[in-house]
C-alpha cells in the first residue's frame, strides 16, 4: 500500500435533515475526511465523498466545501451544503461545518 502525505484536510462530522416523504421519519449520520486543499479565488476548497449510516438504507454524499472562513488564530473551517443521493424515494439536506486543520497542532509547529 502505498502512502501519501497529508498536507491540508479537515475532518467533518454532521447529521442530515429529517426526512419523512412517504417514509419513516428518520435522518442520518455522516463523517469523513475531506481531500487535499484545492485552489480557488482568494481561498481554496476541498472535495468530499462519503456515505450516510445505514437505517434500512444509506445515501451518498458527494460535494465541495465552500471557501475558508477565517476563526482565528490562523486557523479557518469550510461550509458544505447540498442533498444526498436519492434512496429508497427520498433524499436528505445536510449543512455542516468541517472541523479546524490539525486540531492537536502547537502553535507555530505546524
Amino acid at each position: 500500500m502505498r502512502h501519501r502525505d497529508q498536507r491540508h484536510v479537515h475532518e467533518y462530522n454532521g447529521s442530515t435533515k429529517l426526512a419523512c416523504a412517504d417514509c419513516s421519519v428518520h435522518n442520518h449520520r455522516f463523517a469523513g475526511v475531506t481531500g487535499e486543499a484545492i485552489p480557488s479565488g482568494n481561498s481554496h476548497v476541498h472535495r468530499l465523498e462519503t456515505n450516510t449510516d445505514f437505517y434500512n438504507h444509506f445515501h451518498e454524499i458527494s460535494d465541495t466545501t465552500g471557501p475558508a472562513i477565517p476563526v482565528g488564530n490562523g486557523r479557518h473551517v469550510h461550509f458544505v451544503k447540498g442533498t444526498t443521493t436519492e434512496e429508497d424515494d427520498h433524499t436528505h439536506k445536510y449543512n455542516f461545518a468541517t472541523l479546524i486543520e490539525g486540531p492537536t497542532v502547537c502553535e507555530g509547529r505546524r
